[in-house]
């Protein structure tokens, strides 16, 4: 189990700290042509960091994969139009409001922050990504941005991840951040990345809010089929409560400042090393989504599900879900009570196709469960000292083919519901 992770002295933490939090933020080098800063604009509470500027220099490539709601903030809307371009010079982010369901005045709240970046940054508006978290349904007073974005530009300097992951968290109780460097021929390209989310948990797209960044020269379409596929296994993997958010937003900003070290840009799908760059993306984003789950919102257990012996991958990932968002199952979970019941109850509702008869379930390691029975070899005493560990392996043989698939959850414990029946207020 991690040691408590010691937040920085503007960092917010409605609760303490998840027992699950990594030991520390880590080490995360800057990026060449990205400067960060942050500031305090008082969008939801006095005296709490809640805004970030980044901004990347000319010729810097953008691509996202966004909220699959039907129900999308105005945010959302506006990266979803400008993506199209596959530019970007500046990033800004908010949390405490999520500019969601505020119909005309949050359109208006979109474009007055993309103006006030832009004229900070001399850039167009166009060019400006937005991306807003917190509470839905309350507009989103933007003209406080005005009072910060001076600050915000002067201030920007490389790195200062930390900072970043900082200001833009809401219920998180630490701040979540990921590198990987790639060796490209002859250079190395570096690829960091931050996130913030612990409830309303269920992507279907990337997922919560997610933004990384590179030095590698990536063309969009290169850049869009890199985060299209690498969330797939990683953030919609993931699941903490069963609710896909109005916001869920994941960006990547590729500088090509790396060309000056002789990195020729990656234009093509079929380019030999993309490979290896995919490899270095994909351990940053599900570094960052394991870091989600881990944080889960009340969370004390986080718990790998694993099903294996279906008849297809999406069926595998399907019963997995249904598993892991199974109320009953997480609660069994937080009181380590290995439970297999509820599994077999969550298998069977998944809609694929299931054989009682053949399916065996292990807790840990531990087979509890076999060929549609409670296993001949059950130990009791075994398995409650197995169900007390952080971290929680479910596997489930299903015994029907070769499909097999893995998710992140964790437990539901009180502090879950005590968390979101004071959010708001």
């Amino acid at each position: 189990m991690d040691a408590r992770i010691k937040p920085a002295p503007d960092a917010i933490v409605p609760a303490a700290v998840s027992p699950l939090a990594p030991a520390s933020f880590p080490e995360m080098p800057p990026v060449a042509g990205v400067r960060v800063a942050t500031a305090a604009a008082g969008i939801r509470y006095a005296g709490r960091t809640d805004v970030l500027l980044a901004l990347f220099d000319p010729g810097t490539t953008v691509a996202g994969v966004l909220t699959r709601s039907k129900c999308p903030s105005a945010p959302v809307d506006w990266c979803r139009a400008r993506l199209k371009r596959g530019a970007a010079r500046a990033l800004v982010v908010n949390s405490g409001n999520a500019n969601a369901f505020t119909g005309k005045s949050g359109r208006g709240a979109t474009e007055l922050t993309a103006a006030l970046a832009a004229t900070a940054a001399s850039c167009k508006p166009n060019e400006v990504l937005l991306a807003s978290t917190g509470v839905i349904g309350e507009p989103l007073e933007a003209a406080k941005f005005a009072g910060v974005i001076d600050e915000l530009v002067g201030a920007a300097s490389p790195g200062r991840w930390h900072e970043a992951a900082n200001a833009i968290t809401t219920t998180d109780t630490f701040p979540k951040g990921a590198a990987a460097f790639v060796r490209l021929g002859a250079s190395v390209v570096t690829i960091c990345g931050i996130a913030k989310g612990a409830g309303m948990i269920a992507p279907d797209m990337g997922t919560l809010l997610s933004f990384i960044f590179t030095d590698a020269p990536i063309a969009p379409a290169v850049l869009q089929n890199l985060l299209r596929r690498g969330v797939e296994d990683t953030f919609n993997a993931v699941t903490i409560d069963g609710d896909t958010s109005t916001s869920d937003t994941l960006l990547a900003f590729a500088t090509g400042a790396a060309a000056a070290r002789g990195v020729t840009a990656i234009a093509k799908i079929s380019d030999p090393r993309l490979a290896a760059l995919r490899k270095g993306f994909d351990a940053v984003l599900a570094n960052l989504a394991e870091q989600v789950a881990r944080d889960g919102e009340g969370a004390r257990k986080l718990v790998e599900i694993i099903v294996e012996g279906a008849t297809s991958k999406k069926a595998a990932r399907r019963i997995a879900m249904s598993i892991a968002n199974s109320p009953l199952v997480k609660t069994a979970i937080a009181g380590e009570d290995a439970n297999w019941g509820r599994v077999v109850m969550a298998v069977g509702k998944a809609g694929e196709r299931a054989d009682r008869d053949r399916l065996s379930i292990w807790f840990n390691g531990i087979r509890v469960a076999h060929k549609g029975a409670r296993d001949p070899g059950y130990d009791e005493a075994a398995v409650t000292a197995a169900m007390k560990k952080p971290e929680i392996t479910l596997k489930v043989a299903l015994g029907l083919g070769k499909g097999r698939d893995r998710v992140l959850t964790c437990d539901l414990t009180k502090e879950y519901i005590a968390i979101n029946g004071d959010y708001r207020s």
